[in-house]
């Protein structure tokens, strides 16, 4: 509930050994000779003090035996001081990421605003307002969860595998399941928990989506869709009205290539993600979509950003293959010196350069961003070679957009248009490969009455500059270990293994595609 601070103690259950392949090579995973398996949780997209952000170095096992070097406290506070919206919970131990989240650690998170929320009269209730995870797993014949442990190329390595896709498609935890719906308006909350897999959602029969919220945020105005795209860590807040359909079997399918986008001119095939059964029976429905829903959010005002920053994101192969081996962003690794220090009260310019052949899912912790433009660079081997270097990165690279010259590659360039139900403030955005996304980056509250609480305008209700800082990454799980260490700005709960089911492919994140922030006064 909004305003209603919530006190959660994490603790650590998990079995001596992972059921799942563990790359311990990597050196954030590794706990010397302990036994256990480490975890620490993230609230996505919450607006909380460091200390309880979850970094992804404050991890600690079973029974606390073992800690991250920036373990402080399992007791974590989530002041719940921000606007109305939908979040969620998960696994953020540094090269474990993938893994544990792909066990099940995880779960949906909402702050609820009755008094701004109720007046709009949106689809609610248990039956009528839901959550739906979605991701995909690969099984065993005896059902266990399976994750192919043999690398692409042995000769790099015996056990890396660039990103993960199952065959089976989960909502809630089930595969393939069925939701029995009847003939009036449903609101869905659809977040894509998957480590690599991107959804490009539509519905049978005509049906359409109408848009009410992104990510943690409310949309100023609905946005109606016959279909859209869904990247890892995205959530995507929508009403179906199920009183137009003509058919007695709504089937909810994805056609996004996987590895998204794919090869030019790939088809992908179209899958089948859950199944909803229409009652025959036309009712009354109380609920409506109004023209108008949360339209006191600041707009985006370039005016307002003291600096630009260009953030580059590079992947680097072996010499003589084209397997990756690492994703640097900027070219610094996870544990390099802190290179972003926003100041808390400002916005940025961020103009994010994807030199990969990967969409990127862009997460920024704490801050939220307006993504004002997208577009493509011309002869982007030649700008890549410039601020890169070589495949396997070394002497050569400059790392230095304006001097390797951005501006001359993007001319006549072509421009993405933004979808405009992500037109709002969002937490996660995806970056097409061989693209300059420019956002407008917010590092203060969203709304006023946020950072009066502080008692000075512009100031989040707690010390930023406290604890060991933020983060931004890209949310594909296995890339996660190439995280930047995000922007130092400066009721209990048991964290159980269950199986059923952060640039945010985790998959990459675990591959230090992650650099630290350090938000200063």
């Amino acid at each position: 509930m909004k305003g209603v601070p919530t006190r959660v103690t994490w603790t650590n259950h998990l079995p001596p050994h992972h059921i799942l392949p563990w790359d311990r090579s990597l050196a954030a995973a590794r706990v010397g000779n302990a036994a256990g398996i480490p975890t620490v949780a993230h609230l996505h997209g919450g607006v909380q003090q460091s200390t309880s952000d979850g970094h992804s170095m404050a991890w600690f096992t079973s029974g606390f035996a073992t800690t991250g070097p920036h373990f402080s406290s399992p007791a974590y506070e989530y002041p719940n001081q921000q606007l109305p919206g939908n979040l969620w919970y998960h696994d953020h131990a540094m090269g474990l990421t993938r893994v544990n989240i792909l066990a099940g650690l995880l779960g949906a998170y909402r702050v609820a605003d009755p008094a701004a929320e109720a007046p709009l009269g949106l689809p609610s209730g248990a039956e009528f307002d839901r959550n739906l995870v979605l991701f995909d797993r690969d099984f065993r014949s005896d059902g266990a969860l399976f994750m192919n442990a043999t690398g692409n190329n042995p000769d790099v390595h015996p056990q890396w595998q660039p990103e993960y896709f199952g065959t089976a498609v989960i909502a809630n935890g089930k595969a393939w399941p069925f939701l029995r719906v009847r003939r009036r308006r449903y609101r869905f909350r659809i977040l894509n928990a998957s480590n690599a897999r991107f959804f490009r959602l539509s519905l049978s029969g005509g049906l359409r989506f109408v848009h009410v919220g992104s990510d943690s945020v409310y949309l100023a105005r609905p946005v109606p869709t016959e279909g859209f795209l869904l990247a890892p860590s995205e959530i995507a807040d929508v009403v179906v009205d199920f009183a137009g359909s003509k058919h007695d079997a709504v089937t909810l399918r994805s056609d996004a290539p996987a590895p998204y986008p794919g090869d030019p001119g790939e088809k992908a095939d179209t899958v089948a993600v859950m199944k909803f059964v229409v009652g025959s029976k036309l009712e009354h429905d109380p609920s409506t979509v109004p023209a108008t829903l949360m339209p006191r959010y600041p707009k985006p005002d370039t005016r307002e950003a003291v600096v630009t920053r260009h953030i580059a994101m590079y992947e680097y192969t072996k010499n003589g293959t084209d397997e990756p081996t690492h994703l640097y962003l900027n070219g610094a690794a996870y544990t390099d010196p802190v290179t972003e220090t926003p100041r808390e009260g400002t916005s940025e310019l961020w103009e994010v350069i994807n030199l990969t052949d990967d969409n990127h899912p862009l997460h920024v912790h704490l801050a939220v961003f307006a993504v004002l433009k997208q577009r493509s660079l011309r002869r982007v081997d030649e700008f890549r070679d410039c601020m890169r270097g070589g495949a396997s990165g070394g002497a050569g690279g400059r790392n230095d957009a304006l001097a390797c010259g951005m501006r001359r590659h993007l001319a006549g360039g072509r421009r993405h248009v933004v979808p405009r139900q992500e037109r709002g403030w969002k937490n996660v955005f995806k970056v097409r490969p061989s693209t300059v996304a420019t956002l407008l980056v917010r590092f203060k509250p969203l709304e006023e009455s946020s950072a009066t609480a502080s008692g000075k305008s512009g100031r989040f209700p707690f010390d930023v500059t406290a604890g060991p800082g933020y983060v931004y990454h890209c949310h594909v799980s296995i890339k996660q270990k190439t995280i930047a260490q995000f922007i130092k700005l400066c009721q209990t709960v048991f964290m159980n293994l269950f199986v059923s089911f952060d640039m945010q492919i985790l998959d990459h994140e675990d591959n230090e595609m992650m650099r630290p922030m350090k938000i200063v006064r």
